[in-house]
């Protein structure tokens, strides 16, 4: 009996699991903890902060076209991030890697593939067949269910919307320059939506798998050289 009416100490199990405020302030300590330990490191991490080789800051056009990739909900039926899985591998191209994703703000990585992820999809195309796509995709893949997106050949890019969006960019970490920014205007003008999307759609990747393609050339063995035929001394 004298055990029943022994004082709860203020951290037992017991106080801690029939007091409620107490159990989220613990949980959410927990979970903030947690959560500190596990993305601090990751900004001290190069891999994770630094651009891999080659890649460079979105030109504007390339910067229009990803605004409009995310206007028309392109993100809802396509990932841009390629596991390190060899099934993934082998459909999409080389895994991808967080230093390609360092001028990105927002990053489009995502899980959803109604259509095919589009990490790698840079240079896989000539602009001919995306603009045939993004007409009307059963062009060029009977079987897909993808929107046809026709009004994009025609309607112009707004050119005083590029200069503020990589004034923003660079407040963020993305190096443009002031001749780069006050320059975007004119590189833009003409231009329709749809030649921003498909420049866009161009560079996905490349820096990477350029790279990659580069590595491989080099310690590419040499073509054996053929061989001289020798003429018999004795031939006619």
């Amino acid at each position: 009996m004298s055990d029943n009416n022994k004082p709860v100490p203020f951290f037992s199990h017991e106080k801690i699991e029939t007091n409620n405020f107490l159990m989220i302030v613990l949980i959410l300590l927990v979970v903030a903890v947690g959560g500190m330990v596990e993305i601090v490191p990751l900004f001290f991490q190069k891999s994770t902060t630094e651009p891999v080789t080659g890649l460079k800051p979105y030109t504007p056009l390339q910067l229009m076209g990803r605004d409009i990739y995310l206007r028309e909900g392109c993100y809802g039926c396509h990932s841009q991030m390629i596991r390190p899985f060899r099934a993934e591998t082998l459909r999409y191209g080389h895994y991808s890697v967080a230093g390609e994703f360092v001028y990105d703000h927002p990053f489009q990585w995502g899980s959803k593939r109604t259509g095919p992820d589009l990490h790698r999809v840079g240079g896989k195309y000539s602009d001919e067949w995306h603009r045939i796509h993004l007409h009307n995709p059963r062009d060029v893949v009977p079987e897909s269910n993808m929107p046809a997106y026709p009004w994009l050949e025609k309607a112009l890019l707004d050119t005083t919307d590029v200069a503020p969006r990589m004034k923003a960019l660079r407040t963020v970490g993305v190096p443009y320059t002031d001749a780069e920014i006050a320059g975007a205007a004119a590189e833009v003008k003409d231009k329709t939506e749809q030649e921003a999307l498909i420049a866009y759609l161009q560079v996905l990747g490349r820096a990477l798998s350029d790279q990659l393609a580069a590595q491989a050339a080099a310690t590419a063995p040499a073509a054996p050289a053929s061989a001289t035929p020798v003429t018999p001394v004795n031939a006619p």
